[in-house]
């Protein structure tokens, strides 16, 4: 029987009691049904779970008994960093659902020459808080209680490879295939990964002056939605946890 589980913004301690906010006391009571007396565990990304009890339902929030403390142990051995270009409408939060499915720890969204859907502002803000969303439940979903940073989004020209050698960007006719890597021992990886119509010459260049080197996976031109899942996965099936 599958755990529900749901993320919280907050300090969580065992024997304690605690009030749920008004989002997190909707999902679990409106949308899971739940009831007194129910359990479900909660998780705040400090890499444990907290199973709880429901007290009482209460009009500001439902009352909980936090009963323990249990260490989540599936995080992934790759710490995979993966700069994505900014894809348009659903296209996003897809690549970053399935990304935290398959284990990625860190993303930033990068903003490349061929790159359409522009942020600034107070958009820029309210997109950010949107992706979070999207991968804190994504994590709800998986099992995972280290919920990824996404970063604001930055332009590919101010991007580095972070003083790493496994720094890669996606490149149909590249020397450098999965199966031939060298994964460093703290499992660090940084993936870039271009946007519909790929990365331009220009883009190229500085990625390779910032440290990145072409990978290739394959002869086909992937999508932008596909190429870091489908790398992704390809490292875990070589170097991760399956």
């Amino acid at each position: 029987m599958r755990t529900i589980r749901s993320f919280i913004d907050l300090p969580l301690h065992p024997e304690r009691e605690l009030v749920l906010p008004e989002m997190v006391s909707n999902h679990v009571v409106r949308v899971l049904r739940l009831e007194t007396d129910d359990i479900f565990h909660l998780f705040n990304g400090d890499g444990y779970d907290y199973p709880c009890r429901i007290l009482s339902l209460e009009k500001r929030g439902a009352r909980v008994l936090i009963l323990e403390k249990i260490a989540v142990l599936n995080e992934s051995p790759l710490r995979i960093h993966l700069y994505q270009s900014i894809a348009r409408g659903e296209k996003m939060d897809w690549i970053l659902q399935k990304s935290t499915e398959l284990g990625v720890a860190e993303f930033t969204p990068i903003v490349s020459d061929r790159t359409e859907v522009k942020l600034e502002g107070e958009r820029s803000d309210k997109k950010l808080a949107h992706w979070q969303g999207v991968v804190r439940s994504a994590c709800e979903q998986s099992g995972r209680a280290i919920v990824p940073a996404v970063n604001p989004a930055v332009a590919i020209h101010s991007i580095d490879a972070e003083g790493i050698n496994s720094a890669y960007y996606l490149q149909p006719d590249a020397t450098n295939r999965i199966s031939e890597l060298t994964i460093p021992n703290d499992g660090k990886l940084v993936l870039a990964i271009g946007p519909e119509g790929g990365f331009t010459e220009r883009d190229i260049r500085l990625l390779q002056t910032a440290g990145f080197k072409g990978l290739r996976i394959g002869p086909r031109v992937l999508r932008t939605e596909t190429a870091g899942i489908a790398v992704t996965a390809a490292l875990q099936s070589h170097y991760g946890d399956w």
